[in-house]
């Protein structure tokens, strides 16, 4: 009798664990070190049920002083949900080697506050797994800044080239698309 006690309360929190997992959408399987922090970054504990913008960064890019732009969005939409990813690469050859000089100029030179990662690879058959789905549900990045607008479900809803700013007009209306989303 004594052991039914005890075997009940693990089955139940592996039941659980176990639905847990489910919930979490493909996309955002796995942990990603937090860029200059000691922590992992858990992405289904974090974003799961988050509408999102995930873009791949690169700090010695020209289109670096998109930062300003993604920060905006992120202050804008942030009370409604909205969580903005950004993930460095040097997938392009525009990223440096060392995460200090990475960290100094998001947050540094351009204020970003929204959750950055460590430089990872993005593109091919080393690309992290988030990049690996978000390739398998529209196309990998062709560049720095490529952007992509998940839902709640963890679909891309849309995604868009490093030529498009974050203020553009379409780039806004799939993130309220994707805000209006349900889990």
């Amino acid at each position: 009798m004594r052991t039914r006690w005890i075997c009940l309360p693990l089955l139940m929190f592996a039941i659980s664990g176990a639905a847990m997992a489910a919930d979490c959408p493909p996309l955002l399987q796995g942990d990603l070190p937090k860029l200059r922090a000691k922590q992992d970054i858990d992405l289904c504990k974090q974003f799961a049920g988050k509408p999102m913008v995930v873009v791949n960064t690169a700090s010695f890019c020209g289109f670096a002083p998109q930062f300003k732009g993604l920060e905006a969005l992120n202050q804008r939409f942030k009370g409604q949900g909205l969580e903005v990813l950004g993930v460095p690469s040097d997938d392009f050859k525009q990223e440096s080697n060392d995460a200090a000089e990475t960290a100094k100029v998001c947050y540094v030179n351009y204020g970003v506050t929204f959750t950055m990662t460590e430089p990872q690879p993005v593109r091919g058959s080393d690309a992290i797994n988030l990049f690996k789905v978000l390739a398998e549900q529209s196309n990998a990045p062709r560049w720095n800044f490529y952007k992509y607008v998940v839902d709640r479900k963890g679909n891309v809803v849309a995604s868009f080239p490093s030529t498009t700013t974050p203020d553009d007009p379409q780039l806004i209306s799939a993130i309220e698309k994707a805000i209006a989303s349900r889990p």
